[in-house]
């Protein structure tokens, strides 16, 4: 554990770092970086990542962070936990005044108070793009949690909203506080690839909306076309066979790539493209943002929010609309340099700094501190 001053009458957060041991995009994204930010800021707390973590190796979203062995005994402690439930965890926390826990941790503590952080409501909003295990995990972890937590944080002001009107929560117990980026992105410097290409980054699933993409790459000119390359970089999610099957002939397919290479490949894309369904944050966009590359992406769920008037906004559903702006983009290089810009000064409101000061505000204040 990592103890950032004596005890004392210091707060004592524990944070549920589970996440960052299993397979996940945004969400393991999240947790490495807003608990590191979190140690680094800390002054007059006492923050800890649960279960037992000194701290974090390489962010890998396809592995743990930890070794197989020390992986392996901590998640043999969260299924313990999902067992024996309360009495376990209040012995784990047993000094703490209040724990934070991710969705991987279904049962709350009776003496530290409890709160989580809402990244998105998808499964209540979109359930046919996710699978049944993914609905029933989200829905027990609205009951046995989100709706008996103290207080909770949401990453945008959409999420927010969404919780309030899906899950029922009293809106005085739910603070938005933005998500962050890292600063590697603010100083990318640019691969380099034969062509100048559009780049979509993230998993490929359902959600991200990636036939609608490819349907109106193709209705674009020719001349943009050979002009540009297509390119998809991302770990295959479900439900995706045949869209990763178009993905693999129709465009240029990366694969997961390591998050060491990320900030090249954005800072060297011509524009960014991100016509996703529905996101409650929207990590890629940002870090788009903040390499200065140009963004299109939809017009729903809490992108409008994060992005402002620094990206282009079109219709998800609209392969027109998605075409139009891609054409409109490509073929005009002043317009991509104005979001350029504007992307740059936008993604100033997310560092993971300014996420880790407020955070460390909630957590007095639900301490009563």
């Amino acid at each position: 554990m990592v103890d950032r001053g004596a005890t004392g009458s210091k707060l004592r957060v524990t944070i549920d770092a589970t996440p960052a041991l299993i397979r996940s995009a945004g969400v393991k994204n999240y947790t490495y970086y807003w608990i590191r930010s979190l140690w680094q800021a800390a002054r007059d707390e006492k923050i800890r990542a649960f279960p037992f973590l000194e701290g974090f190796g390489r962010l890998d979203h396809e592995r743990s962070t930890l070794s197989r062995s020390g992986t392996f005994s901590r998640l043999v402690l969260i299924q313990l936990l999902r067992t024996v439930g309360s009495p376990l965890l209040d012995w784990a926390l047993r000094d703490a005044d209040l724990f934070h826990t991710s969705n991987q941790v279904r049962c709350a503590p009776t003496r530290a108070k409890l709160t989580a952080t809402l990244h998105d409501l998808t499964c209540w909003l979109t359930p046919e793009l996710h699978t049944a295990a993914n609905i029933r995990a989200d829905h027990e972890f609205a009951d046995r949690i989100l709706r008996r937590a103290d207080a909770l944080i949401a990453v945008s002001e959409n999420t927010r909203q969404d919780a309030i009107r899906l899950l029922g929560i009293a809106p005085e117990r739910i603070t938005t506080i933005y998500s962050g980026v890292s600063s590697e992105y603010f100083n990318a410097v640019p691969a380099s690839r034969a062509k100048p290409y559009v780049l979509y980054l993230g998993t490929i699933e359902p959600r991200k909306n990636l036939d609608v993409l490819l349907d109106a790459w193709k209705v674009l000119p020719a001349r943009l076309r050979e002009e540009f390359d297509l390119v998809f970089a991302g770990s295959q999610g479900w439900n995706t066979q045949g869209t990763f099957a178009r993905i693999q002939s129709e465009a240029t397919y990366l694969g997961y790539v390591p998050e060491s290479g990320l900030p090249g490949l954005m800072a060297g894309a011509s524009l960014f493209v991100y016509p996703s369904l529905y996101e409650g944050f929207g990590f890629p966009v940002v870090q788009a943002m903040a390499a200065g590359v140009p963004v299109l992406t939809s017009n729903v769920s809490c992108l409008p929010e994060i992005v402002g008037d620094a990206a282009m906004l079109v219709d998800p559903k609209s392969e027109a609309e998605i075409a139009a702006g891609l054409r409109r983009l490509l073929e005009m290089q002043t317009l991509r340099l104005e979001l350029s810009a504007k992307g740059r000064i936008q993604a100033q409101k997310y560092r993971w700094e300014t996420c880790a000061a407020r955070s460390l505000e909630f957590f007095h204040r639900v301490a009563g501190r």
